[in-house]
């Protein structure tokens, strides 16, 4: 088990399976990766929608993603759903905050992308 200290000041507890040597107490650190990689495109695209005026109430991002079967278990594709729910949300802009959040903003799905991983997004508006 670790503790990660940022330099923030915050903390968070990374462990490993059982059958690992861990003791399942904290989040695997290939989790925290994809973790990171949604806070990172969700606060784009809040950030966006914000500026345009868009009534937001929910945003989620929900990661499916999937690892190559060898050593290094890198992953070889991952797919952001974002769901955002509000009032009059125009899906024209939702659509364009996801596109530029992947293809301009965010640093981790631009990084990832550049390191061979197949990125995918899409998105859903709910009138809340």
């Amino acid at each position: 088990m670790f503790l990660g200290e940022s330099g923030s000041g915050h903390s968070v507890v990374m462990d490993g399976a059982e059958s690992q040597g861990g003791r399942n107490m904290g989040v695997r650190p290939m989790e925290m990766l994809l973790l990171g990689l949604g806070g990172c495109a969700s606060f784009d695209v809040m950030s966006m929608l914000t500026k345009s005026r868009q009534q937001v109430t929910d945003c989620r991002t929900e990661i499916e993603a999937e690892r190559v079967d060898a050593v290094p278990a890198v992953f070889s594709k991952i797919h952001l759903r974002f769901v955002v729910s509000g009032r009059k949300l125009k899906e024209t802009q939702v659509k364009r905050a996801v596109e530029l959040s992947a293809e301009k903003y965010c640093s981790a799905s631009i990084m990832l992308n550049a390191a061979g991983v197949e990125m995918s997004h899409s998105y859903e508006v709910i009138d809340a």
